[in-house]
């Protein structure tokens, strides 16, 4: 059994059913509109974000899920959705999971709107029954989301990222949402506990942290993983690799690297060489240190609940986050 699927089997009832629900929370009277939202829910991925707050949720209720906590789920992978579509835009990229993006097959003033679409559903989706608490969860997640962006491409113009700023641009960027995901699955069953929703809160942002290490390690191996080795150096990404190697070299090696990535970032040859200089300098052992760091510090984080099959479930996600090929 693959081990996405057995993560999910203690919730594949729930998700099941909520893929039936999402599919309703999306639909709307333009038939070009649902023709593309058909097409965006054909084309799902792991469904990782669901799986957080159906999980986060039975772990912390004993084993029971509600109304709130299928609306929670719906608002979240609407709001996920929603930015993909936009950063397609942004980035200008043609294929989204090996899938045409919506820009490349309706055009960026469509796409725009389709992201604008799926926002405001998912908002609406909250509001209309009252749930504000849900609500104030995502919109910080989408207000951080959008501050984290901003901040990488104001860093990344002067190639100025210290590690401190690499790491709230992470948390902004990736960990919010995940932080979101197991915040709104406590927060959907046990809406007065303040302290078990701040620490699944927690709990989801140390693991998003290392989900984005995780990603930015894949820049630097030749796995098949849909993205091509040496594309951050290319985009001019700061990750956390090339930052440590950057503040653990000398100042001749330094300009090199900050040369090679300002002006030679297309060039193959040179791009292979970064790689390889970072991986003789540390650089990968060090991030994969600071991933299983943040993985721990999580784990250690849901050891007071008790022992179940979601506990065991959401320790496995945990697992796979930083052990995934993909």
């Amino acid at each position: 059994m693959k081990i996405t699927e057995k993560i999910k089997e203690p919730i594949a009832f729930e998700m099941e059913l909520f893929e039936k629900k999402f599919h309703l929370a999306m639909s709307s009277k333009v038939a070009l509109l649902n023709r593309i939202t058909h097409y965006i829910v054909n084309r799902k991925g792991k469904q990782m974000r669901p799986m957080f707050v159906f999980l986060t949720a039975k772990m912390v209720s004993g084993g029971t899920v509600n109304d709130r906590t299928y609306r929670g789920a719906s608002v979240i992978e609407l709001i996920h959705t929603a930015t993909l579509v936009h950063d397609d835009v942004v980035d200008d990229s043609n294929k989204r999971r090996g899938f045409f993006s919506i820009n490349a097959l309706w055009k960026n003033k469509i796409a725009v709107l389709v992201g604008d679409y799926l926002l405001s559903k998912g908002l609406l989706l909250s509001i209309d029954n009252n749930d504000f608490d849900l609500l104030k969860i995502i919109s910080v997640a989408v207000r951080e989301m959008s501050e984290g962006e901003l901040l990488q491409i104001e860093k990344a113009r002067r190639l100025d990222i210290t590690e401190a700023i690499y790491y709230e641009i992470i948390r902004q960027k990736t960990a919010t949402l995940i932080a979101a995901c197991c915040s709104l699955g406590a927060c959907a069953v046990a809406p007065e506990d303040k302290i078990v929703i701040e620490k699944m809160r927690k709990f989801g942002e140390l693991i998003g942290m290392a989900f984005q290490i995780k990603d930015d390690l894949f820049d630097y191996t030749d796995d098949a993983i849909g993205k091509p080795t040496g594309i951050d150096i290319k985009e001019q990404k700061m990750t956390l690799p090339l930052i440590y190697t950057l503040n653990n070299c000398s100042s001749k090696e330094k300009s090199w690297l900050i040369n090679s990535i300002k002006n030679h970032n297309k060039d193959k040859k040179r791009v292979k060489e970064v790689i390889d200089f970072v991986k003789q300098h540390g650089g990968l052992h060090y991030a994969e240190q600071k991933m299983i760091q943040f993985q721990q510090e999580a784990l250690k984080l849901i050891e007071d609940f008790p022992e179940s099959i979601y506990k065991e479930s959401l320790v496995l996600m945990v697992n796979y986050v930083i052990e995934r090929k993909i």
